[in-house]
């Protein structure tokens, strides 16, 4: 165990540094780079420009930016924001917890519902049921999840008045309801193509389940269809989906950016947007940072879980 977690974090390592330079270069080979929110005042001058330029350290080769950022990003300083002069952890920190509560929830309703289908599907293989969850997760992953939003908005907030079109909470009700109100659309609308994967991939895994031995043997002795399913096949089914957890990380913050943007949540996927029109290049790092940090540690813990649920399989 030992041996493979020093493999790992050498691996996250060797990533992270990656990530970094790409991330890095990328933002500056913008045109106008960091500087392009200052082009955009008329009434600053040349020299006001390169004093700035000066101030925040954007007139040293890139390489050499790129090594300062790096060393103060390792000693836990993740850079000041350009817009209102806060800390990149800061800033960050607060739009986490509402990006959280979004991919928590529809992961929740992804789960739990892919679950029941890809069970049923592979149960009730060749059905009608079976063909119209295949059809539905095809449509679902086919069209973008800005497009179910807009269409969640129009039918349910605009014709039928059910859910609010956006936001978190509605001015001066911060309770616990109004928040859950707001919630629902947004985290159905993020959920949408990961029941599509979970239901596949559940499918897939409950038929291979199906087709092992123990459960030919459990058969044989008469145990009912039913408790051969609960206790011995979807057992088993289920631990492939523990590592589809934490591959399905990155797709989940990819679609709460889109999501968030589309409901306005105040989450890090719409801070990134905003940062990246506005030239926040130290919070659009940050956010870069966070991410694949977020990213690297949920991978490594599904597989630790899988380790320890799953006596057969060895971390090596």
């Amino acid at each position: 165990m030992v041996e493979f977690l020093l493999k790992r974090f050498m691996q996250s390592i060797v990533l992270l540094v990656i990530v970094s330079v790409i991330g890095f270069v990328v933002l500056n080979l913008i045109p106008g780079g960091p500087m392009a929110q200052y082009a955009l005042d008329a009434g600053m001058t040349q020299d006001d420009k390169n004093r700035i330029a000066a101030q925040l350290g954007l007139d040293r080769p890139l390489w050499v930016q790129y090594l300062d950022w790096a060393w103060r990003l390792l000693q836990g300083d993740w850079g000041t924001s350009f817009r209102d002069s806060n800390p990149v952890t800061s800033v960050i920190a607060r739009h986490v917890p509402a990006t959280l509560l979004l991919m928590g929830t529809a992961t929740v309703i992804a789960v739990s519902i892919g679950t029941v289908i890809g069970i049923r599907g592979a149960t009730h293989r060749h059905s009608a049921f079976d063909y119209m969850a295949t059809v539905g997760a095809m449509v679902a992953l086919s069209i973008p999840t800005f497009w179910f939003g807009l269409v969640g908005i129009y039918v349910f907030s605009l014709k039928l008045g059910w859910v609010p079109a956006g936001n978190m909470y509605t001015i001066g009700d911060e309770s616990v309801l109004n928040h859950l109100h707001h919630l629902i659309m947004p985290s159905v609308v993020l959920a949408l193509v990961h029941i599509a994967i979970w239901s596949r991939f559940m499918r897939t895994a409950t038929l291979d389940a199906m087709g092992q031995e123990f459960v030919k043997t459990a058969r044989a002795k008469g145990v009912s269809e039913r408790r051969v399913i609960m206790k011995h096949v979807v057992g088993n089914a289920l631990l492939p989906m523990i590592t589809l957890a934490g591959v399905q990380l990155p797709s989940l913050l990819t679609g709460a950016l889109v999501t968030e943007t589309v409901f306005t949540w105040p989450g890090m996927g719409r801070l990134f947007l905003d940062s990246l029109s506005n030239s926040d290049y130290p919070v659009v790092m940050g956010l870069l940072m966070f991410s694949a940090i977020l990213t690297i540690v949920g991978s490594l813990v599904a597989d630790i879980v899988v380790a320890m649920v799953d006596p057969r399989i060895r971390l090596a």
